[in-house]
């Protein structure tokens, strides 16, 4: 696995004057609204998929078609499911075991509990933003710890619903609906209940924090695009420069975990001088 210890990160004048700017436009906003990438989860040691130390770099891609098959046969799916043994497969589960939240899910759970961030769409699969309590949380992908029903969309967390490797592939106790990994497959339509909220909170949305995302995958990449095409505003954090940053009303090139706690720091203490 990559080594993903990183120097603690300093913050400068320069880019500490622009998150105070930026959160003062945050906080002069009516509904904000997050969209989160793999770069928010870097600090707790998952690489992103691809790149220099990505996990597919280093494991393979998983089947392009993975949707298709498990559509042909889902209970040959279900059985590499319980015992992977692909290396994409392998690794990413050993990845996603041993992560853990970091100080970028902690600050944008407690902008939502403080009232300075409606809603958190992810990219992400790791289930990290909800461990940080997170509670308007779309997950775009999907959650690797999560099951669903192919048929209703009701979701199980897999120590919820049990699974007979004798009789695959497991059912939806409401509708009978063959269950499969919440996780959103290559060639798999997003489910249409959490596509359906992104809309709707984008929609809402007059402000939108775009954090460690290149915004190049779509529907997401369109996501900060309408709310600056209403006239909103959109806060980008990221450490590298991206095709987004030069659209962003505020662009704070930095990791997460710092940038998103500064903003805390921020609301919090506007917070105690009213």
């Amino acid at each position: 696995m990559q080594d993903t210890a990183h120097t603690e990160f300093v913050l400068d004048a320069a880019l500490d004057a622009e998150i105070a700017r930026a959160t003062d436009a945050l906080r002069e906003s009516r509904h904000v609204v997050a969209l989160t990438g793999a770069g928010l989860s870097v600090e707790s040691g998952i690489p992103p998929f691809r790149g220099p130390g990505g996990l597919w770099t280093q494991y393979g891609e998983p089947p392009m078609d993975g949707y298709q098959r498990f559509l042909a046969d889902p209970a040959a799916a279900w059985r590499e499911q319980l015992n992977p043994t692909a290396p994409w497969a392998v690794g990413l589960a050993e990845t996603l075991a041993a992560a853990k939240p970091n100080a970028g899910h902690a600050a944008l759970a407690e902008l939502e509990r403080r009232g300075a961030c409606a809603a958190v769409i992810t990219q992400n699969i790791d289930d990290l933003q909800r461990q940080a309590g997170s509670q308007v949380l779309l997950e775009i992908h999907g959650n690797a710890h999560w099951l669903r029903c192919s048929g209703c969309n009701q979701r199980f967390d897999r120590d919820e619903l049990e699974v007979d490797p004798e009789r695959l592939p497991p059912h939806c106790p409401s509708c009978e609906g063959i269950v499969k990994g919440d996780t959103v497959q290559f060639g798999e339509p997003i489910p249409p209940d959490v596509l359906d909220g992104c809309f709707a909170q984008v929609a809402l949305a007059d402000c939108m924090l775009v954090v460690g995302t290149s915004t190049t995958v779509y529907p997401a990449a369109g996501f900060p695009l309408e709310v600056l095409h209403r006239g909103g505003c959109a806060i980008e954090i990221n450490p590298e420069e991206t095709e987004f940053s030069r659209l962003a009303t505020h662009s704070l090139r930095g990791p997460a975990g710092a940038v998103l706690t500064r903003i805390l720091d921020h609301v919090a203490g506007a917070e105690a001088t009213r």
